[in-house]
């Protein structure tokens, strides 16, 4: 090969290889904002088990919606804290999330968990089995991911 025909070749090279890194980008933006919810998820898991309803506020987004079991919808950031506070004025949560799936699109996202742990009524001073199923919806604000709704059922039976 001659100095010329071993140039002729770098054009295609680097289409090639521009071509890939184009490819790879979305999937490697997909991992990273699923990354970022996964890590939004643990900062939650993380607030719940302190009892920090400020902190767990900052998590959620500015217009939030929470659906706890046998309530109903506590709309907005007032409503939101305050049925933090009654939760954490009636019950001490230590429980570890498991993310099953999360899925991205465009500022949206969605992710299914499960949680397990005890819970210690305060009242009572007595710890039982917890055991939940969530739904969380994410929405993307100022650039960060936030809980824009989060519900929950139970799928431990509750001890007498």
């Amino acid at each position: 090969m001659t100095k010329t025909s071993r140039f002729n070749y770098l054009p295609l090279t680097l289409c090639a290889l521009l071509l890939a890194l184009m490819t790879c980008t979305p999937a490697i933006a997909a991992q990273t904002q699923t990354q970022a919810i996964k890590n939004l998820i643990t900062q939650y898991e993380t607030q719940l088990n302190a009892s920090n309803t400020d902190a767990i506020l900052t998590l959620y987004s500015s217009k939030p919606i929470f659906m706890p079991q046998h309530s109903s919808a506590q709309v907005g950031r007032a409503a939101v804290a305050s049925a933090y506070q009654a939760v954490f004025n009636a019950i001490k949560l230590d429980i570890k999330f498991s993310i099953y799936e999360v899925v991205v699109t465009g500022n949206s996202a969605w992710a299914r968990t499960s949680s397990s742990g005890q819970t210690t009524i305060l009242a009572k001073n007595v710890t039982i089995a917890e055991g939940n199923n969530e739904l969380f919806i994410f929405k993307k604000e100022n650039g960060k991911w936030k809980i824009h709704r989060y519900l929950f059922s139970t799928s431990t039976a509750r001890q007498p």
